[in-house]
């Protein structure tokens, strides 16, 4: 019988630097699929092709990241026009059964529509609430918002099966996007635990302080890294020189971030990294003694399910975040959530300051999350749904 042929986009990061897309298409080939993907070009994924692990990989050119409403127009604009080209060649070449659309941004399926009138059916997965996110970053309904309203509701039209990677993004396909509940499978975005594990602490990364604070993510505007500033700051004018923050990733706001901290005076207290090799994450949250997800409270947010929070769990850390919806089922008693209504800075630095006096505590939560991840939220129990998915797209 001749294999199964599934074509992957995703506009937002290289593979296999996105994990989840990685995941997905790592699970897939164990299970007997052809697995091709598609994703742009970035830093330390230069190649145009690749074959990984038994994985077609193609990289196409990316212009710089967006940090505005233009910027994102220009970078998805340039994106869609060359997922148009590489995928008809992808199809001429390999061929494909169906397309997997990954969001952000909402405009994967008109690259997937002209492929319907050859049998081929579409999966939206569905990492971001695009018209929340926009509100997050603008706050404003304009042209713009109303745009992403209407290509997120015709991504849900053109979809044969949605990915959602929580409960809350099913009820949004099912009650806004109109897709009967059979055809939508939670596909949780869960570390894998034969990679992402914990190493021997570092000292040396605590920069002489007694206490490290991690935190792990994207650098842009709905994180909250302002925040974490904020937060680092109001420690620093209490007075305690005995805790150091460190935040790893890259993303469009890190060159603002960094200039804050800066200008702010901060130097001495936080630092941003950008991206870094897995290694020298695992090495930074390991060292970690409380984790933080500062993730401003606004609907987005409240929505969405966060990779960092079960990546600490992972590593048996507790976390200090603001109490939203997703966040406490991923976390439950592996966190300690600070208010998300007035106070925001000061409560966030308090819970903080709490753990750090009390390390029983910490071990406690550190514990519990381990168990959540290693009983529940890991990537294994994720892909029976997965499969599950492409089941179903293939018995339409």
């Amino acid at each position: 019988m001749a294999k199964k042929k599934v074509l992957i986009i995703v506009e937002n990061l290289p593979v296999p630097f996105d994990s989840r897309v990685w995941k997905e298409a790592v699970s897939l080939h164990k299970d007997g699929y052809q697995v091709t993907v598609l994703c742009p070009k970035g830093k330390g994924y230069s190649k145009g092709y690749e074959l990984l692990e038994g994985i077609h990989i193609y990289r196409h050119p990316i212009p710089h990241e967006g940090n505005s409403a233009v910027g994102y127009l220009l970078e998805y604009g340039s994106a869609l026009l060359w997922e148009w080209f590489y995928t008809w060649w992808i199809f001429l070449r390999r061929g494909f059964h169906v397309i997997q659309g990954c969001n952000p941004p909402d405009n994967i399926f008109l690259v997937a529509l002209p492929f319907k009138l050859f049998g081929v059916k579409y999966i939206f997965d569905h990492h971001d609430a695009n018209p929340e996110l926009y509100l997050s970053k603008y706050e404003k309904e304009n042209f713009l918002y109303k745009t992403q309203v209407w290509l997120e509701k015709m991504t849900f039209r053109f979809a044969d099966v949605v990915m959602s990677t929580n409960h809350s993004y099913k009820e949004l396909a099912v009650s806004r996007g109109g897709l009967a509940p059979e055809d939508v499978f939670v596909v949780r975005n869960g570390p894998d635990l034969d990679t992402f594990k914990p190493v021997a602490p570092k000292p040396e990364l605590k920069y002489g302080k007694d206490y490290l604070v991690g935190y792990v993510g994207t650098m842009s505007i709905q994180e909250g890294l302002d925040i974490l500033i904020d937060v680092a700051q109001h420690f620093k004018q209490r007075g305690r020189r005995d805790v150091h923050f460190t935040c790893v990733g890259g993303g469009p706001g890190l060159a603002g971030l960094r200039q804050m901290v800066k200008d702010k005076n901060l130097e001495d207290i936080i630092n941003f990294t950008g991206r870094v090799p897995d290694a020298q994450l695992l090495d930074i949250l390991s060292t970690a003694d409380v984790c933080v997800n500062p993730d401003k409270p606004c609907e987005m947010n409240d929505i969405s399910t966060m990779i960092k929070i079960m990546e600490y769990m992972a590593l048996s850390k507790p976390i200090v975040q603001f109490d939203l919806k997703e966040g406490r089922f991923s976390a439950g008693e592996a966190a300690v959530y600070a208010s998300s209504s007035n106070g925001l800075v000061s409560d966030f630095a308090d819970k903080i300051g709490w753990l750090l006096e009390h390390p029983d505590e910490r071990k406690k939560m550190g514990a519990f999350g381990l168990k959540r991840v290693q009983t529940a939220l890991a990537w294994d129990y994720s892909v029976e749904n997965l499969l599950a998915a492409y089941k179903r797209v293939f018995s339409k």
